[in-house]
């Protein structure tokens, strides 16, 4: 191999592991949270949960293959006005800002103002027919989604759920 190729390859070598280290900084494993921030609204009555390392890691890993597509940094891409940040969330008819709201929305999901049926446009148990990824979740992985959801307002930046002002 000559001198100019091994240095190219250095190159790349480096910069992959820049790379790497720069899009990692900012990411809590479930192992590093603390109860605290593991800690998230369980229904409207104001009772709360401290989720285990295990429901973060399976919540992040179901929302990342299966929401992700859609709402990812917690933004909507099909209508950017519509965040998962837990304003957004709180602002919704009804309150979407507990884990058993977002598993009734995750079941039978209604528009903002709850007003109407969207289950015919978004993933859902009811629209498990037209939606195959929904086929197969249980209340668990309901559960798990709805808990990531609601541990990014502990966890992350203001850029959860900011959407089109921060992608």
């Amino acid at each position: 191999m000559s001198k100019k190729n091994l240095y190219f390859n250095f190159k790349i070598a480096i910069l992959t592991i820049i790379y790497i280290i720069i899009s990692n900084a900012n990411v809590a494993s479930a192992n590093d949270l603390d109860e605290k921030s593991r800690t998230v609204l369980l229904n409207e009555n104001g009772k709360t949960i401290t989720l285990t390392t295990e429901q973060v890691k399976k919540g992040k890993r179901l929302f990342n293959s299966n929401c992700a597509q859609c709402h990812s940094g917690g933004g909507t891409k099909t209508n950017p006005n519509v965040g998962l940040d837990i304003k957004s969330l709180q602002s919704a008819t009804p309150k979407r800002d507990n884990i058993e709201a977002l598993m009734d929305y995750m079941k039978n999901p209604t528009t903002y103002d709850g007003t109407e049926s969207i289950a015919e446009i978004h993933p859902s148990i009811k629209s498990a027919d037209i939606f195959p990824k929904m086929r197969n979740m249980t209340d668990d992985d309901l559960f798990a989604i709805a808990g990531h959801i609601l541990l990014q307002s502990n966890i992350a930046s203001e850029k959860w759920g900011g959407g089109k002002i921060y992608y």
